[in-house]
């Protein structure tokens, strides 16, 4: 595989990898504004001493495995668990073989939690890790760029005309194929563009069918293709949504103002940050089984990919809790018992009604999910 075809939108390798280790190390001031988010407090000594133990990691690194592995799911994702989840959990990622590729098409919670929780569980069994697709929107300087790229991230352009799109796009999906089956690469994308902020996932055909507009001169059939890219749902579930407010207040925003919404310039990373430092309370993740067989349509496979999700999806107090309250039904009061309700909705009561319902109803919506396919 010809990496250097790829070198503006693939992970950091070689000399590229060096000299992001280089500035990221000249930076020191912005890995501590980080490091203080993730171990937040005024405890400057244990700031100072975490930053110390990361500094001392990064200056050793050589390739985008190793950072993942000793940096981001040994030491960061680790923190992020401890100080903001009650607990974390999975299933699934004990059955995926070492020595196959795979595409890991995920729903989309959080903005860089969802695929680096991934990366924890399958560090935690003993499988490789993954490298993610980021879009080019989250790129706001060459600092946050090298820590993306470090760390196996893959670039999605996205600010781009018509044409330059496609074909950004072709390319895209012609490195995920190269690097799957020809590398065993384990590679995550979301289902869709952007963030799920209704709690409705369901997969954009258009991810499967560019896949398949990448290889199709070669000859090969769009059924062997799906069959050769070991496509695995994975189902992330947070009992708590740390950036739940601010999303139901972008929809109702954008849904008065005829679907449109401009964010403001740092408002992705204000994001990020909250879904950092921010309770969760439990997440589970749930890595589901390769799609095999015989597929006609991208239509088909995003289909399979949604009922694996929707079925494997952890549902928490709040999902039945809110479907419940929002369906005006008792369901699942005995399951509830325990759940305080008014707490909950104390969380909410000084929005205005229409953005209390849209998330009430995104944290309902997973439930509708799984009930629509059990029918």
């Amino acid at each position: 595989m010809d990496f250097e075809k790829y070198r503006d939108i693939a992970p950091y390798r070689g000399r590229d990898f060096d000299a992001a280790i280089r500035r990221l190390l000249e930076k020191r001031e912005y890995l501590g504004a980080f490091v203080s988010l993730l171990v937040g407090g005024n405890d400057f000594s244990a700031i100072y001493s975490y930053l110390g133990t990361m500094l001392d990691n990064i200056s050793k690194m050589h390739d985008y495995p190793e950072f993942q592995k000793t940096i981001t799911a040994g030491l960061l994702v680790p923190t992020v668990v401890k100080r903001t989840m009650d607990s974390f959990s999975d299933s699934g990622a004990e059955n995926l073989d070492s020595d196959k590729g795979y595409l890991f098409i995920s729903n989309h919670r959080d903005i860089i939690l969802d695929c680096a929780l991934l990366d924890y569980t399958l560090l935690n069994h003993d499988k490789p890790l993954v490298e993610m697709a980021f879009g080019d929107n989250l790129i706001k300087s060459q600092f946050i760029e090298d820590l993306f790229r470090v760390n196996g991230g893959i670039i999605v352009k996205r600010a781009l005309g018509m044409k330059e799109k496609y074909l950004s796009s072709l390319k895209l999906s012609e490195y995920f194929v190269e690097n799957i089956t020809e590398n065993n690469a384990y590679i995550w994308v979301a289902q869709k563009s952007g963030r799920s902020k209704d709690g409705i996932d369901e997969t954009q055909p258009s991810i499967i069918k560019m896949l398949y507009l990448s290889q199709r001169s070669k000859g090969i059939s769009f059924s062997e293709l799906i069959n050769k890219l070991n496509i695995v749902p994975v189902a992330i579930s947070y009992e708590y949504d740390p950036n739940d407010i601010n999303k139901g207040r972008e929809e109702v925003l954008r849904e008065h103002n005829n679907g449109e919404y401009e964010k403001k310039k740092y408002e992705d990373l204000i994001s990020m940050a909250r879904g950092m430092k921010d309770r969760k309370g439990r997440v589970h993740l749930s890595v589901g089984t390769p799609l095999k067989g015989e597929y006609s349509t991208p239509e088909e496979v995003a289909r399979e990919i949604d009922r694996q999700i929707h079925l494997s999806y952890k549902l928490w107090d709040t999902n039945m809790f809110c479907y419940d309250y929002m369906e005006k039904t008792d369901r699942f009061a005995s399951e509830l018992k325990d759940f305080d309700g008014d707490a909950f909705l104390s969380r909410f009561a000084h929005l205005s009604d229409d953005v209390r319902d849209f998330i009430l109803n995104s944290y309902a919506n997973p439930v509708r999910s799984m009930l629509k396919e059990k029918e």
